[in-house]
């Protein structure tokens, strides 16, 4: 695969996902969101609904398919408001009070939320509609833990990123790398998949996880590549592209901090061809999984292996739109 050209015309790509129909479901709480918060546009919820089956663990039993495309489009937009609000606005109160949804429920108190009482009532409302979501999963209780733990290192990498905007001088890769691709909520997404997996042998466990170790990176590296220019015009300088340049020394902080120089700094990082470098590492990636042999009996995982082309096909085609 050549990374630089996607297989897949973007424009047909683009035009898949815009036609896409929402589940009920999700479409109701898209409605609130643009309502209540307004910071993404619809093509986000219809992007990650459109793109879930590419890389939806094959174990799935085909009668839960459409409901964990469901599930896993809700958890994508807790996530996301979640992450907005800690990176883009700074609010670190509402993410402290919203991100003990997950981990601390009973002790939630919506007082002490910057927002106002509607706003997180929605934030309450994503969380709860996920959540009673799973009622039906055979496997919720086998897998349910380990859910909740890779959900506090998704939250955990919306801290660090919050972090560093707030002290830009601390960037380094190897920390964008090792917390940020915790965001991509690849782990938590292939425990729900789990739960929905009454055939799934735990023998399989480890190798899956072992797997998604590099899956997230390659799908972090997709979303840097799409996200970075739209990232430096709010204020958020995590995407390893913007890392990458603070570290060699090729911007300052000073540079970064500075609200009219936005479009001159973007070009500057974009003519050093930074891109290239993070190509250069999916294509490497993705290559040494290809090579892989999987003993697995009960899940696919060459075929989730191959699918991750498809996610970066999906990233190239949708840059500027989310």
């Amino acid at each position: 695969m050549s990374v630089e050209s996607p297989a897949v015309d973007a424009q047909s790509l683009l035009e898949e996902v815009r036609t896409t129909s929402l589940p009920d479901r999700v479409a109701e709480l898209a409605d609130e969101y643009e309502r209540v918060c307004g910071e993404r546009d619809r093509f986000l919820w219809q992007w990650i609904y459109s793109l879930f089956p590419e890389f939806t663990l094959s174990s799935v039993h085909p009668d839960h398919a459409d409901h964990v495309r469901t599930q896993k489009t809700i958890l994508t937009m807790y996530v996301t408001i979640l992450d907005d609000i800690v990176e883009n606005d700074g609010d670190r109160d509402t993410f402290e009070e919203a991100r003990r949804l997950v981990q601390d429920p009973s002790a939630v108190d919506p007082s002490r939320a910057a927002v106002s009482d509607e706003y997180f009532s929605f934030i309450e409302r994503v969380w709860r509609e996920f959540e009673g979501g799973l009622t039906d999963a055979p496997r919720v209780n086998e897998f349910y833990d380990v859910f909740t733990y890779d959900m506090r290192q998704t939250l955990n990498a919306m801290d660090y990123s919050a972090v560093v905007n707030e002290n830009p001088r601390i960037a380094n890769l190897s920390g964008a790398e090792t917390y940020g691709a915790h965001n991509m909520v690849m782990f938590p997404y292939a425990a729900v998949d789990l739960m929905y997996s009454p055939d799934f042998e735990l023998a399989d466990y480890g190798t899956v996880r072992d797997l998604i170790w590099d899956l997230q990176e390659m799908a972090r590296i997709g979303n840097w590549l799409t996200t970075w220019e739209r990232e430096v015009k709010e204020g958020d300088y995590t995407a390893g592209i913007v890392v990458l340049a603070l570290q060699e020394g090729f911007v300052t902080p000073e540079e970064l901090e500075d609200p009219d120089g936005k479009a001159e700094l973007i070009d500057k990082i974009k003519a050093e061809q930074f891109e290239a470098k993070f190509r250069d590492r999916w294509a490497d990636i993705y290559q040494s999984v290809r090579d892989r042999e999987f003993e697995t009996d009960s899940v696919d995982l060459d075929a989730l292996v191959r699918g991750m082309e498809t996610v970066f096909q999906y990233h190239e085609a949708s840059r500027g739109y989310k």
